[in-house]
């Protein structure tokens, strides 16, 4: 029901509650107006919108103000019933059910009438859960993927908050401390405390009422974690997120927690000047630029992808890959041609074995990134690669070694460090005689003698659990949120 739908069904409810309290008929109160009794039939059920000469002629036939006879509520608690059942068979959830619509008659009583309601109401909270099943999250993440290259991995109205919000915490140089952290959330009226109880569903828990955010425990102290984490939940307020209709909007609202975070700990006018300085003197490293801000490699690289092309004039590639060679996380602008299924997404997609994203796990010096040129039906490019293991909790779900590459074609190798590499590498790939069809020789010798016994990759398989976030255990947060309610 629309909302102008919803006005013109209270007003005829409330026409009709007045003619009943002064006993009139259709007909009697039409002959007053001038208007048939069907006219007046048309208006009360909401099927017919009134002139505003009508109104005031029917107001004063029922001795009531205009006012009152147009006040937005319900005339009474049965009225109030008949307009939200009217509301929900209305709706296009009821509409997929293909039910007939059915109109209560007086003899319904409001009892029945109430447990019909709550009955929509459920299916309707059910429906609004966040939940998605692996085909739609990927289908989900592959459109948001491609938005996000449309605009070269670039949000300026996030880069504007977030400087802002920086800025007026205090912060001036270097890397974001956990002490301009907590200002922020300060300004935002939020307090940040770690617990060792958070729910395992969730990261951290913004209790909106009482102006608290929590997080885990600092395991590293000034590690990029918790800061990160507490700016992804700030951000959700600055952001002015609501409850995510669908798992696509979960996703959006993600992705730009996320990159507050990211603007946030690697602000864009120090890390434009310290990557254009770099570039200038050909010397542009991830390390480097990992190092100057206190984060992750990762986060660093990431953050990359956001500058490299509009503040930085290249176009780059970022890939994470497993160590089993599947690729979990990546970004294109620069044309290199990344393994796609049908659909178009790319998780969970082998990438090419002769890649420096996995020849990188076969060298023994993992203390530096490695340097590749590898040759692609695309054409050449160049790519600085580190490997790392997962964390515990990673690795509990089937995630071991990683490696995070960054790349851009040939003629930008120029402004990087590791550009006089000798390493070069080619790629046919998606050709399959590549990498992934065994040599004729072997293929013959091994064909139907061998059974592997293959490893699930169960996130990929899973769908989230629903809930009204997705993957979030609502029970266990509220039982968490009414534990720490009292200071």
């Amino acid at each position: 029901m629309t909302p102008r739908t919803s006005e013109l069904a209270t007003l005829g409810h409330r026409i009709r509650h007045f003619r009943g309290e002064r006993g009139l008929t259709l007909d009697q109160l039409g002959e007053r107006v001038g208007l048939a009794g069907s006219q007046l039939s048309l208006i009360e059920n909401g099927k017919r919108e009134a002139r505003v000469g009508t109104l005031q002629a029917i107001a004063g036939a029922l001795e009531v103000e205009l006012a009152t006879l147009l006040a937005a509520e319900p005339p009474n608690p049965r009225a109030a019933l008949e307009l939200e059942f009217a509301a929900a068979q209305r709706s296009p959830l009821y509409a997929s059910l293909g039910l007939p619509a059915v109109r209560p008659g007086r003899g319904m009583p409001d009892e029945a009438l109430a447990a019909v309601i709550g009955l929509h109401r459920e299916l309707q909270r059910r429906a609004s859960e966040a939940i998605a099943t692996p085909e739609e999250a990927r289908r989900a993440n592959t459109e948001l993927r491609e938005r996000m290259r449309e605009r070269d991995n670039y949000l300026p109205e996030i880069e504007r908050l977030a400087e802002q919000q920086v800025r007026s915490a205090g912060h001036r140089s270097g890397a974001l401390t956990h002490r301009e952290v907590s200002v922020m959330a300060e300004q935002l009226g939020f307090q940040l405390l770690y617990v060792n109880d958070l729910p395992d569903s969730t990261r951290s828990i913004t209790d909106i009422a009482n102006g608290r955010i929590y997080l885990p425990p600092a395991s590293i102290p000034g590690g990029h974690g918790l800061r990160s984490m507490a700016l992804q939940a700030m951000a959700h307020r600055l952001l002015g997120h609501e409850r995510p209709a669908s798992y696509a909007e979960f996703l959006q609202q993600r992705l730009e927690i996320n990159y507050f975070a990211a603007c946030a700990l690697m602000p864009l006018e120090a890390s434009v000047a310290f990557l254009s300085a770099a570039k200038k003197d050909k010397r542009l490293a991830v390390e480097d630029f990992r190092d100057a801000f206190g984060v992750t490699h990762e986060a660093a690289a990431l953050r990359f992808t956001n500058l490299a092309t509009v503040h930085l004039d290249m176009r780059m590639h970022f890939l994470r890959v497993s160590g089993d060679g599947a690729l979990l996380k990546g970004y294109e602008n620069d044309g290199i041609p990344l393994p796609t299924d049908v659909t178009g997404s790319i998780e969970g997609q082998w990438v090419c074995k002769e890649w420096s994203a996995r020849s990188a796990f076969t060298h023994t010096n993992r203390t530096t990134e490695f340097y590749q040129y590898t040759d692609t039906p695309a054409g050449t490019f160049w790519c600085a690669t580190q490997t790392g293991r997962a964390d515990a909790a990673q690795r509990a779900s089937g995630s071991g070694e990683y490696s995070i590459t960054v790349g851009v074609p040939f003629a930008d190798a120029k402004w990087f460090r590791g550009r006089e590499t000798t390493v070069r590498a080619e790629s046919r790939c998606p050709d399959e005689s590549c990498c992934r069809r065994a040599p004729a020789g072997l293929a013959e010798r091994w064909a139907g003698q061998a059974w592997p016994s293959a490893r699930l990759h169960a996130q990929i398989l899973s769908p989230l659990p629903s809930g009204t976030f997705p993957g979030v255990d609502d029970a266990s947060v509220y039982e968490f949120l009414e534990a720490h309610a009292t200071p």
